[in-house]
């Protein structure tokens, strides 16, 4: 099983980003998938989720109107956009595997099995 980030990089606040999650030896079609951050000197915290279908989607209030997630499971891949980044949004980018099947995703990190290695998205003011 391995989730592969990618996408992040150093984007001027008020700019944009496309992050991509993408899964191997699983099929995503039967896991909750979400995005958890890491800011410098800060614990991790959940970003968004989004349920095996697609039909189901949480974002934490910080980030709402602001970022979208979505998947496309031919592709075998979850995407997070970013838009109206702050300088509040830098972080370390991960994406995580929900441990077992709900009908809504979690966002509790301790139900989440296996996690990408991250993708760092820096914001400057």
């Amino acid at each position: 099983v391995q989730l592969q980030a990618s996408g992040g990089g150093l984007v001027q606040a008020g700019g944009s980003l496309l992050l991509s999650c993408e899964a191997s030896g699983f099929t995503p079609d039967y896991y909750n998938i979400a995005w958890f951050r890491q800011a410098p000197g800060k614990e991790r915290e959940f970003v968004s989720c989004i349920s095996s279908s697609g039909s189901a989607t949480v974002v934490v209030d910080s980030v709402k109107g602001r970022f979208t997630i979505s998947r496309d499971n031919a592709k075998n891949t979850v995407y997070l956009q970013l838009n109206s980044l702050k300088p509040e949004d830098t972080a370390v980018y991960y994406c995580a595997r929900e441990r077992r099947f709900r009908p809504f995703c979690s966002n509790n990190s301790g139900h989440y099995d296996y996690w990408g290695q991250g993708t760092l998205v820096t914001v400057s003011s």
